[in-house]
């Protein structure tokens, strides 16, 4: 388990360390618009959606191993040519081959959390979100310090990082394929899951909050400077979201065998919290102190929710499957990233109105959370032990 909460954290540290400068170093350095930036985030995006799909299928259908040392192999292969070819259009299209290696590393992680018995599948997932989010702060925080060096040092410490990683996943990740019976297997040649609306509901919900969740990242920088503030102030908001996530790791950890037995509650009241954050904007003044209450209710709402979601589908997916739905979160949540600013701004341009932007959010997550709460009704299987392998395999 150390092992894959250090593979997370550096993959997550070397994503990072690339990912905030698409949009500057595109436009300030290639001299290309801001529309062609957004266009090659939103390949990039997508690309990593593919590699959801595909590392899902690939986890469960070829071998695990294989699949995290392809997907860490194409991010240091990018990454390392990068540190040369960072021009027009070689900048790009490598780009794009390192979103597709981040999806198919993504989903492999978490596949992989799936097969750890000695501990819940919740702590494991709380952690595991944890240490994704610390190589994120890490390495946005790390970036500003190179950037100065040249933009070829990025790409030489992010490969780094990525060749440490296959190291590290060379000596450590070689788990066996999972050997399944012949009813086992007809299961999953059919796609047969009795849990297969409530697990769609979930991703449905899934992708909307993770399309509204996109304006933090995006727009509502916008809305924040249009009211005076400034760019220190938007930027100390994700500090706070970083701080927090820290200090309620312990509690989730503390509380995790409740939050077990009650995942429906916390998945969707963690989802009803991200609506309340869109909420809060809507009805606040406009002041600062409106954007740190939203930022604090939108981050606990994050910190239930998120981890949950992997911990669910583990609960309720057939062990020969578990890739393949793992693929699907990790596709969903990409997608939802990926659409997420371009829809934003084109309710802003199309209505001049963030208002209508917040009103639209709060409802769509409302509505899938709706939804899902009236598909899901039943309990976790292996209540009383969820550390029982039935808890994993039914």
């Amino acid at each position: 388990m150390k092992w894959l909460f250090l593979g997370s954290l550096i993959t997550n540290t070397g994503i990072s360390l690339i990912w905030p400068l698409t949009t500057i170093y595109m436009h300030e350095y290639l001299g290309e618009s801001l529309t062609v930036a957004g266009i090659v985030l939103f390949l990039n995006s997508m690309f990593m959606v593919v590699g959801n799909s595909l590392g899902g299928w690939l986890f469960d259908h070829w071998q695990p191993y294989g699949t995290i040392l392809a997907g860490i192999g194409l991010n240091l292969g990018a990454t390392a040519l990068l540190i040369f070819f960072h021009g027009w259009p070689a900048y790009p299209l490598l780009l794009v081959v390192s979103g597709f290696g981040s999806g198919v590393t993504a989903t492999a992680i978490n596949s992989y959390a799936t097969r750890i018995r000695d501990k819940r599948p919740s702590v494991v997932f709380n952690v595991l979100y944890f240490t994704s989010n610390l190589g994120l702060v890490i390495g946005t925080l790390i970036v500003g310090f190179v950037l100065p060096y040249g933009i070829a040092m990025v790409f030489a410490l992010a490969a780094g990082l990525f060749a440490i990683f296959l190291v590290v996943a060379l000596w450590h990740y070689r788990i066996e394929k999972v050997t399944i019976t012949a009813s086992a297997k007809q299961v999953t040649q059919e796609g047969r899951n009795p849990a297969r609306p409530r697990l769609v509901m979930l991703m449905v919900t899934l992708f909307v909050t993770w399309l509204m969740y996109e304006q933090w990242q995006s727009n509502i920088s916008a809305f924040m400077l249009s009211e005076g503030l400034t760019i220190k102030d938007y930027s100390f908001l994700w500090t706070i979201n970083a701080l927090l996530i820290v200090l309620f790791q312990p509690i989730l950890t503390a509380f995790d065998r409740w939050l077990l037995k009650h995942i429906r509650l916390r998945l969707i009241g963690g989802f009803i919290l991200f609506a309340g954050s869109f909420l809060i904007l809507l009805n606040g003044s406009g002041a600062y102190p409106t954007f740190i209450v939203a930022m604090v209710v939108l981050t606990v709402g994050e910190v239930l929710a998120l981890p949950a979601v992997s911990t669910y589908v583990t609960l309720f997916t057939p062990l020969a499957q578990q890739g393949r739905y793992q693929g699907l979160i990790q596709g969903f949540a990409s997608a939802g990233r990926a659409l997420g600013p371009l829809l934003g701004a084109m309710i802003i341009e199309g209505t001049s109105s963030y208002r209508l932007l917040f009103v639209g959010a709060t409802g769509l997550i409302l509505l899938a959370v709706l939804a899902f709460a009236f598909t899901v009704r039943e309990s976790i299987p292996a209540l009383n032990d969820p550390l029982h392998p039935a808890a994993h395999s039914r």
